[in-house]
């Protein structure tokens, strides 16, 4: 894997036809159809691949699937993270036979450590890994944040190689940014997550995003990238009109904290990206009249022969 990481890497979202059942056949059209629109990376089992929901021998079949599919045309970003730094360390090895390139971990939930026991945790479970680390910012989901002196102590280990940031929170991602920048570490990957922020992230030095809504439209967020990247404000601008609209009408639907995720999973669903967009348990996916808010939000886009025409 070339270091740093650039450009536009996608959380997959993981197609499910049961809790039980990786829908494989859909995973396929999924990664040729990010590919064919153009991103750098893939990353899989990330909170958009609903990893925490899945048994680890999903987990392990996901990996397996995606690296044979993609068979070396992408990088391959998995995500390890879990309570049991035992079980992360397994999922890594999985990866790591089955050819994946890099792997992703955010901190071990339900306890919330301290930054000096986050720290330790790392130190502890890197040097066991068999592949470069991208440190994962997810404190909504597991609260507890990497401070960024934090992320500076562990990037003095050369196999922790980035971070990707979905705090959502751009002065934070300036931050670790400068820190580690002012270790002299050039090749460490500064990802950001929220797809919202990502072009002006990527225009004030950060390496690419780990946008979810490219699993719709890969083509929009590719193009954002590549529009921050040469400092051509008026394509951002007419860009992230789109990325927004997404945001506020496909995201939004929903009550809960998982709209994100139903949304996008419906959306991909009826664009025909995947087959079904059920959802693994705790969750369910959307009923009809969600649905149809769905569709409505598409059939207001200006799509054609399913892809978004910029």
């Amino acid at each position: 894997m070339k270091q740093p990481l650039c450009g536009i890497v996608p959380p997959l979202v993981t197609p499910l036809r049961d809790n039980e059942t990786l829908d494989v056949k859909s995973l396929e059209r999924l990664i040729n159809h990010l590919i064919d629109g153009g991103v750098h990376g893939l990353f899989i089992l990330g909170t958009t691949g609903e990893e925490q929901s899945l048994s680890y021998s999903m987990r392990q079949q996901m990996i397996r699937e995606t690296c044979r599919i993609n068979a070396g045309r992408l990088p391959v970003l998995v995500c390890i993270t879990d309570t049991s730094l035992v079980e992360s360390i397994r999922l890594a090895d999985v990866a790591a036979e089955c050819g994946a390139d890099a792997l992703v971990s955010a901190p071990p939930y339900y306890f919330a450590t301290g930054q000096p026991e986050l720290a330790q945790f790392y130190e502890e479970l890197v040097p066991q890994l068999p592949l470069p680390v991208f440190l994962y910012n997810m404190p909504s989901h597991v609260k507890v944040s990497f401070a960024p002196s934090t992320v500076a102590r562990l990037a003095k280990m050369p196999q922790v190689v980035g971070l990707k940031d979905s705090s959502a929170n751009a002065v934070y991602f300036q931050s670790v940014m400068y820190a580690v920048r002012e270790m002299g570490r050039d090749d460490f990957s500064m990802l950001c997550g929220p797809e919202e922020i990502t072009g002006e992230c990527v225009l004030m030095g950060a390496q690419g995003g780990v946008n979810g809504g490219a699993n719709m439209f890969p083509e929009l967020y590719v193009a954002m990238y590549d529009a921050a990247v040469k400092g051509d404000i008026a394509r951002m601008r007419h860009l992230q009109h789109y990325i927004m609209q997404i945001s506020s009408s496909i995201y939004s639907i929903g009550q809960h904290g998982s709209s994100y995720l139903k949304g996008l999973k419906c959306a991909c669903s009826l664009l025909g990206v995947i087959d079904d967009d059920f959802v693994a348990s705790p969750f369910y996916k959307f009923n009809q009249p969600e649905r149809d808010k769905v569709q409505k939000a598409l059939d207001a886009l200006p799509i054609k022969n399913g892809k978004l025409e910029i």
